[in-house]
Formats: C-alpha cells, sequence, structure tokens
C-alpha cells in the first residue's frame, strides 16, 4: 500500500482564498465603474455609458462565478478544483458570449464600447490587483492591511533582559 495519501484527492479545509480576492476584485471594479462610464458617456452618449455599465456588470459576474466555482470544487478535492478552473473557463467565456448575443441587437447597446470594456476591465482589475494579491501559504488571498512585527528570539530575550 502506499503512505503518501494522493495530493489530487486532498481537499480545502477552511474558507477559500479565491472568494476574498473576488469580492476585491469587484469592490475595485465599483470604485473604477464611474470613470468607465463617463468615458462610455462622453465618446459614446447613453448608448456607450449603457453598454459600458452593461460590460463592468459581466465582468464583476465573472469574477463572482470563477471564485464561486473553484471554492466550490476545493471542497470536492484540489483535482476537482483544476476541472472546475478549466472548465469553468469554457463555461464563462460561453456565459459571456450568450450575455452580449442577447442584447447586440438593443437600441441601448454600442458594441465598440461594450467589447472593450469586456477586454480592459479584465486586464485593468486583474492587474490591479496582482499588487494586494499575498503570495504566500502564511496569508493565503489578499495580504495583511498591516505589517506584523518580526522579532527575532535575541531581540525578545535583550528587550527581556533590559526590563
Amino acid at each position: 500500500m502506499n503512505e503518501y495519501p494522493n495530493a489530487a484527492m486532498q481537499r480545502l479545509e477552511g474558507p477559500a482564498p479565491v472568494m476574498e480576492i473576488a469580492k476585491d476584485l469587484v469592490r475595485r471594479g465599483v470604485l473604477i465603474a464611474p470613470v468607465a462610464i463617463v468615458i462610455g458617456a462622453v465618446f459614446w452618449q447613453t448608448a456607450g455609458a449603457a453598454s459600458v455599465a452593461y460590460g463592468l456588470v459581466i465582468v464583476m459576474a465573472n469574477f463572482l462565478l470563477a471564485a464561486a466555482l473553484l471554492s466550490w470544487a476545493g471542497k470536492i478535492s484540489f483535482a476537482a478544483m483544476g476541472g472546475a478552473a478549466m472548465f469553468g473557463f469554457l463555461l464563462r467565456l460561453g456565459l459571456i458570449f450568450v450575455a452580449v448575443l442577447v442584447v447586440k441587437d438593443q437600441s441601448w447597446v454600442e458594441m465598440l464600447p461594450l467589447g472593450l470594456t469586456l477586454i480592459t476591465a479584465h486586464l485593468v482589475l486583474l492587474f490591479w490587483e496582482m499588487r494586494y494579491v499575498s503570495a504566500t501559504l502564511a496569508h493565503p488571498g489578499l495580504k495583511p492591511s498591516t505589517r506584523l512585527p518580526i522579532h527575532t528570539a535575541a531581540e525578545t530575550t535583550e528587550t527581556q533582559g533590559a526590563a
């Protein structure tokens, strides 16, 4: 018998860091929404503003759906999480396609600002978020907002000896 468990069949215990990151992405999306909508209105009037707003909703829903799929699959196994990442991406691309296809002939939609919003909002939010994501196992998810003081054992004994 194999004495080591199969790592792919292990599951995520505790809260999923991906949901924390997705919520932070949405928060940042809400922050840039007014500026993006005004830009859409300046260049394409009301239809441009509505298209940009619709595009931002699609992008934020896409991030939340990705996080929900990964959180759900992580509770099953890491292998399921890999499958959810791969097939979830295809599912989410299909949903974005359908969301655009449903409204493409509506009078309030301008396709150019909608397409630009879908592409640029994904990229801008992901690159912006890179600064805030922790790449350590000590703090999975977002980086801690306050720096914790780091003391060496020598500093601790010196401080205690002086007191």
